[in-house]
C-alpha cells in the first residue's frame, strides 16, 4: 500500500471506528430509557447510524478497501435492527462494523510503518 493510500486509509478507519463506538453506546443507553424517551432516542440513534454509514461509504468509495464494505454490511444490518427495536441484537452487528474499520487502519498503521513514516 502506497503512504498516500495508507494514510487515506488510516483517517477514514479510526474515524469510522471512533463513530461506530459512540454509536455504540447510545444503543446501549436506549435499552435503559422509558417506552416514550425510547421513541424519540431511537429517531436520533438512527439519524447517527445513517450519517455515519454515508461516511463509510464515502470511504469506500474513495479508497476501494473491502473492509469498508464490511462495515457498511454489518451497519445496514444494525440499522434494520434498531428500527424494529432488537437493541440486543444491534450491539454486535456494530461491533462488526467497528471490527472491519480497525482492520483498515491497523493495515495502514503497518503500511506507514514499513514505509518508515512511524
Amino acid at each position: 500500500m502506497d503512504p498516500k493510500t495508507a494514510v487515506l486509509n488510516y483517517q477514514y478507519g479510526e474515524r469510522a471506528k471512533s463513530e461506530l463506538i459512540l454509536a455504540s453506546k447510545l444503543i446501549a443507553g436506549l435499552t435503559g430509557f422509558s417506552e416514550i424517551e425510547k421513541a424519540g432516542g431511537k429517531k436520533m440513534v438512527l439519524l447517527m447510524l445513517e450519517g455515519i454509514r454515508s461516511e463509510i461509504e464515502f470511504a469506500r468509495e474513495s479508497t476501494h478497501h473491502a473492509s469498508f464494505q464490511k462495515a457498511v454490511k454489518a451497519l445496514n444490518a444494525t440499522i434494520s435492527m434498531v428500527e424494529g427495536g432488537n437493541l440486543d441484537e444491534a450491539i454486535p452487528k456494530v461491533a462488526e462494523a467497528v471490527s472491519a474499520t480497525t482492520t483498515v487502519a491497523q493495515e495502514s498503521w503497518e503500511a506507514l510503518a514499513a514505509h518508515g513514516l512511524l
